[in-house]
């Protein structure tokens, strides 16, 4: 009987019967990871051209295989701009100096401390900078994937 009404639940409430719960719904409570001060610390690796640098400083694939975020910080410098094509969902705040970021639709912003992106997957974005830029971003990713 119980196999019968948990049969017929599932369907109704995904939720409750799923792998992927928020909290500390299992036998032991789940701690909360802490990066202390890696905006001043972390130094991103080089990834394109001679100026785009990005490394994910914390993802959360270990306790979410099946849709992992993964965050971390961007910095661009004078020089070649970076195209880029999302291939996930991403969010990103300035956080240092300013980018100008424009996509294929036109859509063209001077990004400065305080402003807040979302780049949908498959959306294609040019970056440049005058001088620098530094973001933190977060993006539904694995960790390294970028």
């Amino acid at each position: 009987m119980a196999a019968t009404l948990k049969a017929l639940l599932k369907p109704i409430f995904p939720f409750f019967f799923s792998d992927n719960k928020m909290g500390s719904t299992g036998d032991s409570p789940i701690a909360f990871n802490y990066f202390a001060q890696q905006q001043q610390t972390f130094k991103p690796p080089l990834i394109a051209n001679e100026n785009a640098f990005l490394g994910d400083v914390a993802t959360s694939e270990k306790n979410n295989a099946k849709a992992p975020v993964s965050c971390g910080f961007y910095r661009l410098e004078k020089g070649t701009p970076l195209v880029y094509e999302y291939t996930y969902d991403e969010m990103k705040i300035i956080l240092e100096g300013h980018f100008d970021i424009s996509d294929e639709t036109g859509q063209k912003v001077h990004a400065t401390k305080g402003d807040v992106f979302y780049f949908p997957k498959g959306s294609k974005i040019t970056f440049t900078t005058e001088e620098y830029g530094l973001a933190f971003y977060t993006g539904q990713r694995k960790e390294g994937a970028a």
